[in-house]
């Protein structure tokens, strides 16, 4: 069998740290070429645009927030016509910050949320609409183990991942009538700037309360996302597929 996502074109969202770099690099050893945006540290981009170019494939990144929702526009408009129509798209970029409920502040919750929700609105539809013309494409939404159980993590964070589940399963329906499956993952707690914002009890707890014993690797859960976003995966839509180590429900 050939590599699984020969002649994609994907876009990640938040690509040049932790997870979003690593889904970048594995999508283009499996034959995509790969955008991807980001906030700060062009220095970190211009490393991910190399990673991706070693496997032969193209690369572009734009310095832009998941929230400017002019911006996404400008981005979706900028690939198709650099490449043609995205077939892929992650939406991978968040935020979190440690806060107890009774202490968070109107701006933290309006970070993390506005952040984390917002940008789907801003990042997902320009490129559904290429998906909707083209009828066919795949989304996967990089949620959190935190919007399914009950774990001593930010309420800010865990409310703003729950509310991406929903918006996976209820826009999977409307999509599939064009060919277009969403899908998400929810990740445990991996190696990343973002998991290691957990409190540190969490993470000292953390080789006791999953079979595997450890942090996830970004790469682990990467291999997983192309999978997903393959054409082999054709039966699957709607669904959030846990990829936590094996955790203790």
């Amino acid at each position: 069998m050939g590599l699984l996502l020969e002649g994609k074109r994907a876009f990640v969202s938040g690509g040049t740290r932790g997870i979003g770099a690593a889904i970048c690099e594995v999508f283009a050893r499996e034959g995509a070429d790969v955008a991807f945006n980001f906030h700060s540290r062009p220095d970190l981009a211009d490393e991910v645009r190399g990673r991706i170019e070693a496997h032969g494939r193209k690369a572009l990144s734009f310095q832009t927030s998941v929230t400017d929702r002019y911006g996404m526009k400008h981005i979706a408009r900028e690939i198709l016509d650099a490449w043609g129509p995205i077939n892929i798209l992650v939406n991978n970029a968040a935020v979190n910050k440690a806060d107890n409920f009774a202490t968070t502040t109107d701006r933290s919750w309006d970070w993390v949320v506005e952040t984390n929700v917002g940008s789907l609105f801003a990042v997902t539809k320009p490129f559904y609409k290429q998906m909707i013309r083209q009828k066919e494409g795949h989304i996967l939404n990089i949620t959190s183990v935190g919007a399914i159980r009950s774990l001593p993590t930010s309420v800010h964070y865990a409310t703003s991942k729950a509310a991406m589940i929903g918006f996976t399963k209820c826009l999977s329906r409307e999509a599939a009538n064009f060919g277009i499956s969403v899908n998400a993952i929810a990740a445990g707690i991996f190696d990343t700037d973002l998991g290691n914002t957990l409190p540190g009890r969490l993470l000292q707890m953390h080789e006791f309360w999953v079979s595997k014993g450890r942090l996830g690797k970004p790469s682990e859960l990467a291999e997983t996302a192309a999978f997903m976003c393959s054409d082999r995966n054709s039966f699957m839509n709607g669904e959030i597929v846990i990829v936590d180590g094996g955790a203790v429900t």
